[in-house]
């Protein structure tokens, strides 16, 4: 007569004991709170201060400031210049409010969509209007297009020297004087390969307002 075999015991049982579960709680509590305190507090303090420290600059915000030490803004933030004395930047679709770094966007409008025909239309009808070029003039991309972010701080170099003119003529300067300015406030390609040129619009503006016009520099001379 064969004997049979008995069951065999459960790998898993169903209902664990309370105590098991009891003694796991304090070692997860106690690694969840060591790991967001590496990486919550710890790791941002030590990254921000080694920033600080090596490029204290781009750490605070790459920031702007005048004469008087107030600060106007950044070089990573675009800014909204519409005054025929200054250079405009790109369209900015960030929110009702160009420029708006809380609202960083831009039209998602695809390349076949109806208004984004029209939009660049009308801005390219008011680009030759404001810079007096001709009704045919050929006109940059990025002077009638928006970025992804919609908070490019900077233009093309072809961009601003379609703009040279009408600056010169507002503020009463050389056009020799705005294009050398242009100039002084390009960059080109990092390493020669990497991004393209570009010309940083509010160190620009910043710069035109620090030179003095020819009859301002007369007067002045005159009072002398």
């Amino acid at each position: 007569m064969t004997t049979p075999t008995p069951p065999l015991a459960p790998i898993f049982s169903a209902n664990p004991a309370p105590k098991a579960w009891t003694g796991l709680l304090g070692p997860s509590l106690r690694c969840a709170v060591f790991v967001a305190l590496v990486t919550g507090l710890a790791y941002p303090l030590s990254t921000t201060g080694v920033a600080q420290l090596l490029w204290p600059e781009p750490a605070a915000g790459s920031l702007l400031t005048q004469h008087d030490g107030r600060i106007i803004g950044s070089r990573l933030i675009g800014q909204n210049f519409t005054q025929a004395q200054y250079f405009h930047p790109r369209p900015s679709h960030s929110a009702a409010t160009p420029y708006n770094a809380a609202a960083s966007s831009g039209s998602n409008l695809g390349p076949t969509n109806k208004a984004l025909f029209e939009t660049v239309a009308q801005r390219i009808a008011a680009y030759r209007a404001s810079n007096g070029l001709a009704a045919d003039a050929a006109v940059p991309v990025d002077a009638v297009t928006a970025s992804a972010s919609g908070l490019d701080p900077d233009i093309s170099p072809a961009n601003a020297q379609l703009q040279a003119p009408r600056i010169a003529q507002a503020r009463g300067l050389p056009l020799a004087t705005v294009q050398a300015l242009i100039a002084q406030h390009s960059q080109g390609r990092w390493l020669g390969l990497f991004g393209e040129p570009r010309v940083h619009v509010l160190p620009l503006n910043l710069a035109l307002d620090t030179v003095a016009t020819p009859t301002a520099a007369s007067g002045a001379d005159h009072e002398q």
